[in-house]
């Protein structure tokens, strides 16, 4: 195993070796659904997967936990707007999420547990921390419970912070608190939050704190000690400092690395629901982008590199996509089908080189070009191993368009590519019969109107090939 990570607790790049040799343990902070997923949440759940991939062609056992958070302060708030119970909105969104996710080819996790569903767990973690004097009970009779962040030593080493300098947490009136710093562990019963969002604890019905959440269940899943940690750079600070200091408190050593993706801006800022800058797979498709296209413009850039999103940069990325799928489906025509089989040297140094995706993509690229030459000399075996080298590289990315995957995910979006199929076939169908009855001006005609649709037609010896996007 080379594969070499920055490390956010080191910053560093450090060679990753899992705790326990041959497997790896690894969990990835997963959506808070108080709103339908947009595709800067996906980058996360995309650049994860390309590493667990990664990890797995490496000959590694992955146990990959993400969680869902369906009870918070966001949650809670749409549910009194939309008067509904809170688990009908988080569960909606949830369903939502997961059609996005195999939409864009995001292997479903080991595990995905919900919060709501290791309520005794975060109880323990915080009558643990409160026999350790690491929390206590505010004594204003509201039921929450605070952990104390002067009884960590190291709280903002994760985030380069110094305590001394950082801002109320915000969670809770600082007259409860005995440091405006300190963060919630539990929420006691609050007026105006709906009556069915509590449960039974030593310090009264009430909720956990977002940050316990995820300490219980990295807990409960993957024990006191585990390898890997993922999530978006912005939550960073506080949720991952918070996880940190709680569980080490507790006596748990946690994560041993932590991997970081940054954001998709667009506008300038960061994708969000709460600025309203967002797009989903559904926006996207509307564009004529089809989820695999999305899936490259998304893993595409370095996973801690922003990615600035506009229009026209995806639509480039779609076309370079297109590039390599056009030879793909040329050389499976004159080749026949092939398995996919070893990478170029280079793609494996960049995927090793902390996931360098950007490399990794221009290392295919270029034995696409390879591959297009022997074609057009009519090198057929040289054809053939380019085909089978960039089905690897592509399979291991989850961006193999004859992965039956694929197709699945179109049919589970909506069958969009099923019903552009249908329709073209038939448009060739006609083209094909006004050529029979030498009608030329006909046939231009369909495939004049072809690539006014944007669907470029190119006639070869093995009969018409159509693609959609750019000529050039």
């Amino acid at each position: 195993m080379t594969l070499r990570l920055f490390d956010t607790a080191t910053r560093s790049v450090r060679d990753f070796v899992p705790r326990v040799p041959g497997k790896v343990s690894m969990y990835v902070c997963g959506l808070t659904v108080q709103s339908p997923p947009h595709i800067g949440h996906l980058r996360s759940g995309v650049n994860n997967d390309v590493l667990r991939r990664w990890l797995i062609h490496n000959g590694l056992a992955v146990t990959y936990v993400r969680n869902i958070t369906d009870i918070d302060d966001k949650v809670l708030a749409k549910a009194v707007e939309q008067d509904k119970p809170f688990w009908s909105i988080a569960y909606a969104n949830e369903v939502r999420l997961e059609a996005e996710y195999r939409a864009l080819n995001v292997a479903a996790p080991t595990y995905e547990p919900r919060a709501t569903g290791h309520i005794p767990e975060m109880i323990e973690l915080i009558q643990i921390l409160i026999e350790r004097g690491h929390a206590y009970a505010a004594e204003d009779g509201s039921g929450d419970v605070y952990f104390d962040v002067k009884t960590y030593p190291e709280y903002g080493a994760l985030s380069g912070q110094r305590v001394d300098e950082m801002l109320p947490a915000g969670d809770a009136p600082d007259r409860s608190k005995r440091d405006p710093r300190d963060f919630a562990l539990w929420k006691g019963v609050k007026a105006g939050e709906p009556a069915n969002a509590y449960w039974p604890s030593p310090w009264g019905r009430g909720r956990p704190g977002w940050h316990i959440e995820c300490s219980a269940m990295t807990w409960r899943y993957l024990g006191a000690e585990f390898d890997l940690h993922g999530g978006g750079l912005d939550i960073s600070f506080p949720h991952h400092e918070n996880e940190i200091a709680q569980s080490r408190s507790a006596g748990l050593p946690f994560a041993r690395y932590w991997v970081h993706n940054a954001m998709l801006n667009l506008g300038g800022s960061k994708m969000a629901k709460s600025v309203g800058n967002v797009l989903d797979v559904e926006a996207i498709k509307q564009l004529g982008v089809r989820p695999i296209e999305l899936r490259y413009y998304l893993s595409a850039a370095h996973y801690r590199s922003i990615i600035e999103y506009s229009e026209e940069s995806l639509r480039e990325a779609a076309t370079g996509f297109q590039r390599i799928e056009g030879f793909i489906q040329r050389a499976t025509e004159v080749v026949g089908e092939v398995e996919p089989s070893v990478f170029c040297a280079e793609f494996a140094e960049a995927m090793d080189d902390d996931l360098n995706t950007s490399a990794a993509f221009a290392a295919i690229h270029d034995v696409v070009r390879e591959g297009n030459t022997a074609l057009a000399a009519g090198e057929t075996k040289a054809a053939a191993g380019a085909l089978a080298s960039v089905r690897a590289m592509l399979g291991v990315l989850g961006l193999d368009p004859l992965d039956p995957a694929w197709a699945q995910g179109d049919s589970a979006s909506g069958g969009l590519r099923s019903t552009v199929d249908a329709l073209v076939a038939l448009a060739l169908q006609q083209r094909a019969a006004a050529r029979e009855r030498k009608d030329w001006a006909a046939a231009d005609a369909v495939r004049d109107q072809l690539k006014q649709a944007g669907v470029q037609v190119e006639d070869t010896p093995h009969g018409p090939r159509w693609t959609i996007g750019s000529d050039k």
